[in-house]
């Protein structure tokens, strides 16, 4: 007999039912492929394959490229395209400290990030995880849940890059913040040994329960970081009382109208001409088209009554972002933020470690899928649309705070590539406060 004849006879005598099941349910694309017996191959198995290839010691060595760009071409580069009467906040930012430099270059990372070894396991992953990308925000009933906060940079690509550059973050705050050396070589241990048993832990669920796992109380004992859990209850309570209702007393004044608009806080927060804030305002029909229709009926109780330009963040610095101040008919707010989405910086570094950028027909788009892919709770007002020629991401404001680098927001979203925050401090170890939808 031929190696297809027993394998044919194999399949007929060995497993029957199998065989039957498989000629009346056909293999249907993205859907994982039914196995004989129905049992998977052990991924455990396979993971210590690729760790025999790979060892964990094959990371202890970092090989620049030659011609690699230095700092100030990296910044340069980096400042294309964005706003230029800006360029001198962000480098003043970035050149605050060490800390600050690495939140606005992940395109310099990834530059370096690509010359080391991958396992080619594919992941959708932040492309810009540091520390203050992490925090505390609001779901749509006021519970506070731990996760990413910012997706710019999304995109697949190798799951290492994402653990290299928040260990390496760490590292920067642990120093910034005064710490000595020791404790900031044990903070990076300690992330990368947090991931690896929460891994182990995900792996044993059923896939359903891993993939809507959401990082409390619970999730932080496993990770052996029962020490946060106090500081996590003591800034819980002002995190959830921070809402988009309190951004816009802060932020805006009456109007003759009997509405309200934003009010001048430069650099962070300047009016824009009537022609631009128009121009931003009709954008948000395209987000109307993009939004999931049933929150269609929520946002047709309110009206758009002014549009700011707000400065966000540190590697954001430059980039098209607005507020839009909506009130319903009691005159509650509800502040979107449409936020210009560039390509992600870690496309043009993909494809030397094997990962193929997928074409995507919106940058906003990318955006706004990689968020909804990793936040186990996303705020259901994201959507993506264009803003003239640039695509954008909308969602919706409220104000969270942030203590050791936590980043606490409650968020909400609008057009295509709008993101809503309130500027705060800058500095690890301070409260920081970020904007984000009243989920009230």
């Amino acid at each position: 007999m031929s190696g297809a004849e027993v394998a044919a006879y194999r399949r007929a005598v060995l497993y029957p039912r199998a065989v039957s099941e498989e000629a009346r349910i056909p293999e249907v694309a993205g859907f994982a492929r039914r196995v004989p017996g129905g049992v998977p191959d052990s991924p455990k198995r396979d993971g210590k394959a690729l760790r025999r290839q790979l060892p964990r010691s094959s990371h202890d060595a970092m090989v620049l490229a030659e011609g690699r760009p230095d700092a100030v071409q990296a910044v340069a580069e980096s400042s294309r395209g964005r706003v230029p009467e800006l360029t001198p906040i962000r480098v003043g930012r970035m050149a605050a400290a060490p800390f600050a430099f690495l939140r606005g270059s992940a395109g310099l990372m990834a530059h370096d990030l690509a010359r080391t070894p991958v396992t080619g396991i594919a992941a959708q992953i932040c492309g810009d995880a540091h520390a203050a990308n992490f925090g505390l925000y609001g779901d749509a009933r006021g519970s506070l849940v731990i996760d990413l906060n910012d997706f710019d940079e999304t995109a697949v690509g190798p799951w290492e890059w994402d653990l290299k550059r928040l260990a390496t973050s760490l590292v920067l705050a642990g120093r910034e913040a005064g710490a000595d050396e020791d404790v900031c070589r044990e903070a990076a241990f300690d992330v990368a040994g947090s991931y690896r048993r929460t891994m182990r832990l995900l792996a044993k669920l059923p896939v359903l329960d891993a993939w809507n796992a959401i990082a409390d109380e619970d999730l932080v004992s496993h990770a052996d970081a029962r020490d946060l859990v106090g500081t996590l209850e003591r800034v819980s309570e002002k995190a959830r009382n921070n809402t988009s209702a309190r951004f816009a007393a802060k932020s805006t004044e009456a109007f003759d109208d009997g509405g309200r608009r934003f009010v001048d806080a430069p650099p962070v927060l300047r009016r824009v001409a009537d022609r631009e804030a128009a121009a931003v305002a009709a954008s948000l029909a395209g987000y109307l088209e993009t939004v999931s229709e049933d929150r269609l009926p929520l946002l047709a109780r309110y009206a758009i009554h002014d549009v700011a330009f707000r400065v966000v963040g540190t590697g954001s610095v430059g980039t098209r972002s607005y507020v839009v101040l909506l009130l319903d008919h009691r005159g509650e707010s509800l502040v979107l933020q449409v936020k210009e989405a560039r390509p992600s910086v870690l496309m043009p570094h993909l494809p030397a470690v094997g990962f193929e950028s997928a074409g995507v027909p919106h940058e906003g788009r990318r955006v706004v899928m990689g968020q909804k892919r990793m936040q186990v709770v996303s705020d259901n007002l994201t959507s993506a649309t264009q803003h003239r020629s640039h695509p954008v991401r909308s969602q919706s404001c409220g104000q969270t705070h942030s203590a050791t680098r936590l980043t606490l927001r409650q968020t909400g979203r609008g057009p295509c590539g709008a993101r809503s925050s309130t500027p705060g401090s800058q500095r690890p170890g301070r409260t920081r406060a970020k904007a984000a939808r009243s989920r009230r």
